[in-house]
């Protein structure tokens, strides 16, 4: 993760009233154990950053499965109908990854747990992450319940391709048995 900081100086310019202004732009990897005194003071800020870093990574890598499960699912008949068990489930510890992710960064803004943190509003990434973990609650969520209803056979999860379940009727026939077959009479 990167920590950006814009400096802004103003000089007296050459002219009665006039203002020179020198803007500079500067990103760093964050948080730096000696820069941000992660050894020390800002030690569990550090951790729980550092975490939540983890934790977004993690939810990245179970999107990603998610993806090829649905690729390798919807590329087979034979998987088509199960695929959406693997899909939900990855969808969703995404989505649980993301909100971990998001719960430990609103707890620190909220609590100021960084002295730079004190005139920092969190960024697009924040909101990015928040209609992340939303987002795949309510697609996983929606996948399930598609999921049963095919499942079940309801025409409007399944497409054309409904169906319902072949029972096995050996297992309601009476078997009689036919004199002479099979005994010693």
């Amino acid at each position: 993760m990167e920590r950006c900081e814009r400096t802004t100086i103003d000089f007296p310019g050459p002219s009665n009233g006039g203002r020179l202004e020198y803007t500079d732009y500067e990103c760093r990897q964050f948080p730096l154990r000696v820069q941000d005194k992660c050894d020390d003071e800002n030690r569990l800020f550090c951790a729980l950053w550092t975490s939540a870093q983890y934790f977004t990574e993690l939810g990245i890598g179970f999107a990603a499965m998610g993806l090829v499960a649905l690729a390798i699912g919807v590329s087979t008949h034979s998987r088509r109908r199960r695929v959406w068990r693997a899909v939900a489930g990855l969808v969703i510890l995404h989505a649980v990854f993301q909100l971990v992710t998001f719960i430990l960064v609103t707890e620190l803004y909220r609590k100021d747990r960084f002295p730079a943190f004190e005139h920092a509003k969190p960024g697009i990434g924040y909101v990015l992450n928040a209609i992340s973990w939303v987002s795949g609650f309510v697609v996983g969520a929606a996948v399930i319940i598609t999921g049963i209803a095919a499942d079940r056979g309801q025409k409007w999860a399944a497409g054309n391709r409904s169906y319902t379940p072949i029972h096995d009727h050996r297992r309601h026939r009476s078997y009689t048995s036919i004199q002479g077959y099979g005994t010693n009479a």
